[in-house]
């Protein structure tokens, strides 16, 4: 009897995602719990296993286009089996999600190489055009699959191989571009776009900057890395500047909340994003939920725990939900100043400059001193100038006299 493959619920308050790449086409072989499809869910991506093996019979639903959870996505069965593609009961969903829990054995389609297990067409290409002998790459996927982001890492770091030993279409087909070119929008980018768009024209936005001093936070980092590192956990500025917005935000609770038609929406947890760069994927916003109940040591911990998924592809829907006020340390690319737009339905982002030794005048003395800019932009219909300085102060404050 034919398996009807269905969205499965991938998170609390996720009712639809976006088919972004078919790991298989009708036609192909599959085993049960090997990866089918990517969906994408609030800039997620995550891999749907089969949930039973044979042949795929149809897919239904095309790339780039939304499905909504418990909808038919494609249909698995024996080669000549009868094809019904009208809708499924939902326990099928439930054990499609109950799959993807689970253990998932080490065996993979064989194709196009019993080492390497299966590889995408996108990596395939990568590898191709630049060099790259896959079985050296280290995969991060679902079952130890590579992923387009673990090439692209592992092209970064300078160990690509040679040419002649790479698995997929030949370089021969990289051609020269003449004229334009029309790089299409992948869902993350059209997501973005869609979402900065919305917020400019949703709230007023302003600007507020400041200038902290971050000597004392750069001596307590230097005398607590070892220790911290001895945890496992690599203490960056960015837990303390995570920190310092807490005590913000507890200072002044109405930069914690969201504009609502009938009222000011204060928000009781407070729940930081932090913008995450992909590199030329774009960037995404996982969330550290209840940030006003950890310590340093904690805090430190959940910004590399969710800057390593992020950017290893291993967020789920939940880790991007719920935030109430967002950090974007646009600094670590050498950015002074910046304007971040705010995500929305939030009242506030903090924009981190680059921090920079300079001179300042500190009991009219000369000193040296490192600094670094504080941009706050805020929602005008929530804050005026006054209270959202007041805001911004209480963190430069935490900042320059962190003990």
């Amino acid at each position: 009897m034919a398996t009807k493959v269905l969205v499965p619920r991938l998170g609390e308050g996720v009712d639809e995602v976006t088919v972004t790449k078919w790991l298989k086409q009708e036609g192909d072989s599959i085993k049960e719990l090997e990866p089918l499809l990517e969906v994408n869910t609030d800039k997620v991506d995550t891999e749907i296993p089969a949930p039973a093996s044979g042949t795929v019979l149809k897919i239904v639903a095309q790339e780039g286009q939304p499905a909504k959870v418990g909808e038919l996505l494609a249909i698995i069965g024996k080669p000549g089996e009868s094809v019904d593609v009208s809708s499924a009961p939902a326990k099928v969903e439930s054990k499609v999600e109950s799959q993807r829990s689970e253990k998932v054995p080490a065996t993979l389609n064989t194709h196009p190489s019993p080492a390497l297990g299966f590889i995408s067409p996108v990596v395939a290409k990568i590898a191709a055009e630049r060099g790259v002998n896959l079985a050296q790459v280290q995969g991060t996927g679902l079952n130890g699959r590579i992923t387009k982001n673990d090439i692209l890492n592992f092209i970064e770091s300078g160990t690509s191989s040679a040419p002649e030993v790479v698995v997929g279409r030949p370089s021969s087909v990289v051609a020269p571009i003449q004229g334009d070119q029309l790089i299409k929008h992948t869902v993350i980018r059209k997501q973005i776009a869609e979402h900065m768009v919305m917020s400019r024209h949703t709230s007023p936005h302003v600007l507020t900057v400041m200038e902290a001093d971050m000597s004392r936070v750069a001596k307590h980092r230097a005398a607590n890395k070892a220790a911290f590192e001895r945890d496992g956990v690599n203490l960056t500025f960015t837990a303390y500047f995570m920190m310092a917005i807490v005590a913000g935000l507890k200072a002044y609770p109405n930069v914690n909340s969201s504009w609502t038609d009938e009222g000011l929406l204060i928000h009781k947890a407070i729940n930081l994003g932090m913008a995450t760069s992909l590199g030329e994927e774009g960037l995404i916003v996982p969330v550290i939920k209840g940030a006003d109940n950890l310590s340093l040591l904690a805090m430190a911990r959940m910004v590399n725990d969710l800057a390593n998924r992020a950017r290893s592809k291993k967020l789920q829907p939940d880790d991007v939900k719920g935030g109430t006020f967002t950090l974007t340390n646009h600094g670590i690319s050498g950015s002074l100043f910046a304007f971040p737009v705010i995500n929305q339905p939030q009242c506030g982002i903090l924009g981190v400059g680059a921090m920079q030794k300079r001179v300042v005048v500190i009991d009219d003395a000369i000193a040296i001193r490192p600094m670094v800019y504080l941009s706050f932009v805020f929602d005008h219909r929530i804050l005026d100038g006054a209270s959202a300085d007041w805001f911004l102060m209480k963190v430069k404050e935490t900042l320059e006299n962190w003990s």
